[in-house]
């Protein structure tokens, strides 16, 4: 049994906080495998010393460890002769037993008697060999935490190491070799001289070795220059057989580990839950003055209500990873309550009011402020984004997770409601040169439309359309910037349906090779070319060349983005005649 060495740490590095646990776990493993070496049954050896004096021969007794009894292997060896000849006499016995129940029966009372003194005499083994299993299984134990505390110790001296988790990795492995190193040396491990003096030491050898070799090749260099050729071609199609396998795995292992893990339907049925939590909230704010009767004012002071369905789809993935509509409700509830909080307060005036009074004898009139109690209820709605909730309810490991689903949306960018599927950032104007036609359009909507830039999940607009939650918003968002310009029309919630038919049917339309579009102007795409438009967006302006636009829902997002006015994609322009 090998011992482990027993660490050694200074005063400053046991107060540090970030060792102070691996150190307590080390300390405490340690302390374990010497009660368990404790353990080991001892033997008295006579020690005899002479006095190099007097002559005199004294006599004493010492303590030593047993010698673990022998192996099983050495054990079978031994019991080997007197096993042949059992099985010969059974043999034997077997050969007249044919015949003769009661001799059949007496070889087997015979073989199950062997058998319990075999057992019985494994069981003692056992038993015996137990203090020296412990004792092993603490050892392991104190290995463990050693190599710990040695890595902790490690990234603490030096944390660049623990920048990415190869990087960690690479510096355990270290760790476990140098450990490994300095215990077969005899080496106490936590003396940083010894262990760099140990690898200095190495580090010569290997050089020596290395010089050796290097004259040998020399001396056969026609032969290694063939051979090496062979290695090099064979290592080249194996690299890239290689590499091709391990391509194809990092790319599937990406995919599949920013993907959201539940399936589609229950994604959506979870996602028109909340949205059903927030409506059930709307409604009662809507009628806190009828469930709440006789106040004489009643005041608000409400936040939005609504949320992104992509962060919310994240944060569920974070913490359930493959969720159902079932298993998410009480998740749901936790998330729902962190994000609103309604509170109604009850608040009381002291007011006063001018009374009238006449003296019925003298008919003298006179006017008197009488105090009154106003009652007040205070209605005051508190909400945040479920980005902030994450960072407060979500653990490290889960955090770094949810961030990684909102970059890419679960790979999933349209499960929540059509636009357009580009994630991409918007698209920066500066000096774009506009080329004016002889349309004159409306800046003035298309500065309403930029100033949404940045907006994630189009509450705003698909709840100004009527909506109670989420839905392909593109066209509400169109809608609402000609709503902010006091028009009741153009008023559409989907495209082919509605958007298309009403610029038609008002004579407004032009195809995709129409040049005279002006800013403010709808811009229609059809994405898979199966002539039914599944995307709109405003016209910002054209350079000649090229359309750039303002569009609600482009990777469920408001961004400027631009395409080429032969691009295959765009469907045609609903003309706005301002």
């Amino acid at each position: 049994m090998n011992k482990e060495p027993r660490l050694r740490f200074t005063d400053e590095e046991r107060a540090d906080p970030a060792l102070e646990k691996p150190i307590r776990k080390a300390d405490k493993a340690a302390a374990k495998a010497d009660k368990a070496q404790a353990k080991i049954p001892k033997k008295q050896v006579r020690q005899k010393t002479v006095d190099p004096e007097t002559g005199k021969v004294t006599t004493k007794l010492v303590l030593e460890d047993k010698k673990k009894p022998p192996s099983k292997l050495s054990h079978a060896v031994r019991d080997t002769p007197a096993n042949a000849a059992l099985g010969k006499l059974h043999k034997e016995i077997r050969e007249t037993e044919q015949d003769n129940v009661g001799v059949e029966s007496a070889h087997k009372s015979e073989e199950a008697a062997e058998t319990g003194v075999r057992l019985a005499r494994e069981g003692y083994r056992s038993h015996k060999l137990k203090p020296y299993r412990k004792a092993a299984q603490a050892e392991q134990k104190l290995e463990k935490a050693n190599v710990n505390a040695l890595y902790q110790k490690s990234l603490r001296e030096n944390p660049q190491l623990a920048s990415n988790p190869i990087s960690r990795w690479q510096q355990k492995q270290a760790i476990k070799k140098e450990y490994a190193a300095a215990k077969r040396a005899g080496q106490a491990v936590g003396n940083t001289a010894k262990t760099a003096e140990a690898t200095g030491k190495a580090a010569k050898t290997v050089k020596e070795k290395a010089q050796q070799a290097g004259a040998f090749v020399m001396r056969h260099k026609k032969g290694f220059l063939i051979a090496g050729a062979i290695f090099l071609l064979v290592c080249m199609l194996l690299n890239t057989m290689s590499s091709c396998s391990m391509m194809a795995q990092s790319i599937g292992s990406v995919v599949s580990g920013t993907t959201y893990p539940s399936d589609d339907p229950e994604l959506v049925a979870v996602e028109a839950d909340y949205a059903a939590k927030e409506t059930a909230l709307q409604a009662e704010i809507d009628n806190i003055e009828s469930s709440h009767p006789g106040y004489d004012e009643y005041r608000y002071d409400l936040d939005m209500i609504g949320h992104d369905p992509h962060e919310l789809a994240a944060y569920l993935s974070a913490v359930l990873q493959g969720y159902t509509r079932q298993s998410a409700q009480a998740e749901l509830e936790r998330v729902f309550d962190a994000q609103y909080e309604l509170t109604l307060t009850e608040e009381v005036e002291i007011r006063y009011r001018t009374e009238t009074s006449t003296d019925p004898v003298t008919g003298e009139t006179t006017t008197e402020e009488v105090p009154y109690e106003y009652y007040i209820l205070n209605v005051k709605l508190t909400s945040k984004p479920i980005s902030s909730v994450a960072s407060e309810l979500l653990t490290p490991e889960q955090l770094e997770m949810y961030q990684v689903y909102r970059q890419t949306l679960g790979n999933k960018p349209l499960i929540f409601g059509g636009g357009s599927p580009d994630t991409s950032n918007s698209e920066d104007l500066t000096g774009v040169v506009f080329v004016n036609g002889t349309r004159p359009g409306n800046q003035a909507v298309v500065d309403i439309a930029k100033s949404q830039v940045g907006n994630v999940g189009g509450q705003p607009y698909w709840s100004w359309y009527g909506f109670n939650s989420r839905v392909e918003w593109c066209a509400c968002f169109v809608s609402w910037c000609y709503g902010q310009m006091g028009l009741s029309e153009p008023r559409f919630a989907a495209c082919q349906s509605q958007g298309i038919p009403w610029f038609q049917s008002h004579g407004q339309w032009g195809g995709r090779d129409y040049a005279n579009i002006a800013p403010g102007d709808a811009i229609f795409f059809d994405w898979d070319l199966d002539g039914s438009a599944d995307h709109v967006g405003l016209v910002v302006g054209t350079d000649g060349s090229r359309v750039y636009t303002v569009e609600g829902n482009s990777g469920d997002a408001c961004k400027i983005k631009s395409y080429s006015l032969s691009y295959e994609c765009i469907k045609g322009y609903g003309l706005m005649n301002w």
